[in-house]
């Protein structure tokens, strides 16, 4: 009885070690399973794929740069905005203004960077203050300062430019852009949102600006009142251009 009454006891203490060496083993239950998948994934984990090789992201790796640039000018990323200004009565200079928001369509479209072009002192957001204000600058020929320039500006040989028709030209800012940035070589289309003088002469001061560019005769231009329905027309524009 002794003997029996000892290997069942022998018998009883490995299947406890057992049961407690399984319960550390992470893959041993649903539950453990469950722990695992429900942690947090962070953007530098790796992830196996279907072909059985480890996809890695690392914090700082340098991803391939676009070679196309969306560069535009947009009142709404010029401007400080009043207390009384309201979408109704000055639709182009509450975010996204005319020009921003065709600028945004083009980007999805060709998956380019995004480049705002910004003047150092931000123009009024009331509409007839800011017309005199830009028939000053024209009338001086001036180059408003911008807040910076596009970096690594080599990496693009494409460059899709976008504005308003102010004065029956571009805003002088564009013309700072053009002569910061040289754009010679690059392949160049315009957008343009307009009054009634649709693009005037400002197709000629881009030429004129930026002589090196080559820059296409299919250009995008729309009324301002309807730069904000214009996503169609701008998806079939691109697709003219391959994109």
């Amino acid at each position: 009885m002794k003997k029996i009454g000892s290997l069942l006891f022998a018998f009883t203490l490995v299947f406890s070690l057992a049961a407690c060496n399984n319960k550390d083993d992470p893959g041993a239950t649903s539950f453990e399973l469950s722990e695992t998948v429900s942690r947090p994934v962070t953007s530098n984990a790796s992830s196996t794929e279907a072909g059985g090789e480890e996809s890695h992201t690392s914090i700082g790796q340098e991803e391939p740069g676009s070679n196309v640039l969306v560069a535009y000018f947009s009142w709404a990323d010029n401007a400080v905005l009043a207390d009384d200004v309201d979408a109704i009565s000055s639709p182009s200079v509450i975010p996204p203004g005319n020009v921003q928001q065709l600028a945004g369509w083009v980007q999805e479209e060709t998956g380019g960077d995004l480049f705002s072009i910004q003047v150092t002192d931000p123009y009024p957001s009331d509409w007839d203050e800011c017309l005199a204000r830009a028939n000053q600058e024209r009338g001086d020929n001036a180059r408003p300062e911008l807040t910076r320039e596009v970096e690594r500006l080599d990496q693009y040989d494409t460059v899709f430019l976008g504005y308003p028709n102010w004065w029956y030209g571009v805003p002088m800012a564009l013309l700072t852009f053009l002569e910061q940035n040289d754009l010679s070589g690059k392949q160049v289309y315009l957008f343009c949102s307009h009054g009634t003088g649709g693009l005037a002469n400002s197709v000629e001061l881009i030429t004129q600006a930026a002589p090196g560019a080559t820059i296409s005769d299919n250009i995008f231009d729309c009324y301002e009142e309807d730069a904000s329905s214009s996503q169609g027309e701008i998806q079939s524009w691109m697709a003219e251009l391959g994109y």
